[in-house]
């Protein structure tokens, strides 16, 4: 496997991300994360998608770490400050659930409360499935667990197509559009940061054709088994999505009726945030992470 690894210059002087970096190795490839507040603090897991980064969450991680979490932020591998395997062969769903359970047990991480969003959602709630035991709660924003056995949004099949075929792909602008907020252009520059060329992008373009939109993908089956672990999961489950979001809107419901420990718990709705709520509504979002921590 040929992997990249996107020189340490293009993450200089980002806006409101001066976090120490951190580095494991995942079966030969370097996965950065960010390791903020007390190590013995209540571990807080925060999952990015496609195609952002940790620098998503760069407005969450202050709060958290001061209301005494121990905040772990990481880059999925081809993203961020992650390597980033060159063919788009490199990547599948099965290897990127595993990359992310290895880098859990490396850092011998317990009692986490996970929030994953958009594929941080599709990976962490497929890792939570096979390592029960090493997770305390999970808020789950705008995202679920896909098995192409419903049809998927006109706006995931546009996106998907776009992934695929366009010759132009603008990470920066690709997140600008997923916001309510308009981005100002350092913020954009600093989401294009890790990609200085095509060639760095075949996990941002891979991604979309991963998820199941078939009953019989790859990994339909796995997200299944995944669906019916959570219909006996019993620890506090909070759902926190976006009013705005054209995909993943109302998707909350389901994961409300059928989850136990979702059920007769006040739920949150984080109004006027699109896609990336995190961008969008990000002290908001952490205020009700901590909320829902202290309360369960």
């Amino acid at each position: 496997m040929t992997a990249l690894r996107t020189p340490d210059s293009r993450f200089e002087n980002l806006p409101d991300y001066d976090f120490e970096p951190h580095y494991r190795e995942i079966d030969g490839l370097r996965m950065h994360y960010v390791d903020e507040g007390p190590r013995d603090g209540e571990v807080i897991l925060l999952l990015h998608g496609e195609p952002s980064w940790s620098y998503l969450y760069r407005h969450m991680i202050p709060p958290l770490r001061d209301a005494g979490f121990r905040v772990v932020a990481p880059d999925l591998i081809g993203f961020g400050k992650s390597d980033k395997p060159a063919s788009r062969a490199d990547y599948s769903f099965a290897g990127h659930v595993d990359w992310m359970a290895k880098f859990i047990v490396d850092l011998a991480l317990n009692n986490i409360t996970m929030f994953c969003q958009d594929w941080g959602s599709l990976i962490g709630l497929r890792v939570v499935a096979e390592y029960e035991q090493r997770f305390a709660r999970i808020v789950l924003g705008n995202g679920g667990l896909p098995t192409g056995d419903r049809k998927l949004p006109m706006a995931f099949k546009v996106w998907q197509q776009f992934a695929r075929f366009s010759p132009w792909f603008p990470i920066g602008r690709i997140i600008q559009l997923w916001t309510v907020m308009d981005l100002p252009d350092d913020v954009v520059a600093a989401y294009n940061a890790p990609f200085p060329a095509a060639k760095y992008k075949a996990a941002a373009r891979t991604f979309p054709l991963l998820v199941p939109t078939h009953p019989n993908d790859p990994a339909s089956a796995a997200n299944r088994a995944a669906l019916a672990f959570f219909e006996q999961w019993e620890k506090p489950f909070l759902t926190a999505f976006s009013n705005r979001d054209p995909v993943t809107r109302g998707g909350e419901k389901s994961w409300q009726k059928y989850v136990p420990g979702a059920q007769n718990r006040k739920h949150v709705t984080i109004r006027n945030a699109g896609h990336f709520l995190q961008e969008d509504k990000g002290p908001e979002l952490a205020a009700a992470i901590i909320k829902f921590v202290a309360e369960s």
